[in-house]
């Protein structure tokens, strides 16, 4: 959907009472409700996530982020005055270098360390700041024994979002069902709702099953903070697209199948690719910082499902793109008198023409 017109970051706010902000996940993921938004009529329809396969057609292709959550939250002491220190992994930069965030970031300047590990005098990993960015952001050099994964998931922890408040018992819940690259600091959050089980019954159906894999950054949770939202300038993120997993699509698009997305994360790939190749489907991997807002002539993407977002983030926006304004923040009201549960852990969207 087309929207000729510059909109405000106002433009993209809702009331959303606190207590809707879903702290766990359900027992059984695809027992989420799922309203079912059509893009061109605004019409919408309260279901459950299982109910998916109904609106899952033969021929068509569902798209799936297999990112995998890194536990890239750190906690560690200062050797020099024992004091602690939390780092964040952001994404590698080369080797063992990564770009993080630190805090305290005032007490980290280039060539302090953080050791981790409950011997600080015989750390299991020590991190060496070797640059810094803004917001808090430094590279650090990590040092350890072995293999890097294998101490990161000995000492790090899931970087859940900052308004989930509750301990997560559970780490693989907040990991999709077909995760599988390592890479991600959050989670491709729609992807939450999907079982083995119900995959089988789509893929029994007749519809493909298609991985890619985008690496989630936190810069998914940085708020918008230009109030003319054309200023706003996006995180990249890196994304890979196989030679089979372009080829399936190219066979979906060719039977007259739709391309189904799972996620914003699985949307941004397929339309940074499709931007860039003229709204072709090719193998591609690399870095975006595609800002899919209203306005947005769409490449790939025929329909998609979604969880709820943020008052004022670019995912409403992405959304917005697709339905028009009016259309999404009505089906968001909606959701709030029903008392749907909102964002990670939150229920989900199906978005269709």
């Amino acid at each position: 959907m087309t929207e000729e017109k510059h909109y405000q970051l106002s433009d993209f706010d809702y009331h959303l009472p606190q207590e809707l902000i879903a702290q766990t996940p359900l027992k059984d993921r695809d027992t989420s409700r799922l309203l079912v938004l059509n893009a061109d009529t605004g019409a919408y329809e309260d279901k459950h996530f299982y109910d998916i396969l109904e609106y899952l057609q033969p021929g068509d292709a569902l798209v799936m982020n297999n990112s995998r959550v890194l536990p890239a939250r750190l906690h560690g002491v200062r050797p020099e005055t024992g004091g602690h220190a939390e780092v964040l992994l952001l994404r590698q930069d080369h080797d063992d270098v990564w770009e993080t965030l630190v805090k305290p970031a005032k007490k980290s300047p280039i060539g302090s360390t953080i050791v981790f590990g409950d011997d600080p005098a015989h750390p299991v990993m020590t991190a060496t700041v070797v640059g810094e960015l803004e917001h808090g952001g430094r590279f650090v050099e990590f040092s350890y024994d072995g293999i890097f994964m294998e101490r990161l998931n000995e000492l790090g922890e899931m970087p859940l979002p900052p308004y989930i408040k509750e301990k997560l018992d559970d780490q693989e819940r907040y990991q999709t069902v077909y995760s599988k690259v390592d890479g991600s600091a959050a989670a491709p959050t729609a992807g939450l709702h999907w079982t083995p089980e119900l995959l089988q019954k789509v893929a029994d159906k007749g519809v493909d099953l298609v991985e890619l894999t985008l690496h989630v950054g936190l810069g998914t949770f940085r708020p918008v903070e230009e109030d003319n939202i054309e200023d706003h300038k996006m995180h990249s993120e890196f994304y890979q697209l196989s030679e089979d997993a372009a080829a399936k699509l190219n066979q979906t698009r060719a039977r007259g199948g739709r391309i189904v997305a799972t996620g914003t994360t699985s949307i941004r790939t397929l339309e940074t690719i499709g931007s860039k190749f003229a709204g072709e489907i090719q193998a591609d991997s690399g870095w975006t910082d595609i800002f899919i807002k209203p306005g947005y002539q769409w490449q790939v993407v025929d329909a998609f499902i979604t969880n709820f977002h943020l008052p004022k983030s670019t995912l409403v926006m992405l959304v917005a793109a697709f339905t028009g304004r009016e259309n999404i923040l009505n089906a968001y009201e909606h959701a709030v008198e029903e008392k749907y549960r909102f964002f990670s852990f939150g229920d989900a969207m199906y978005i269709h023409r």
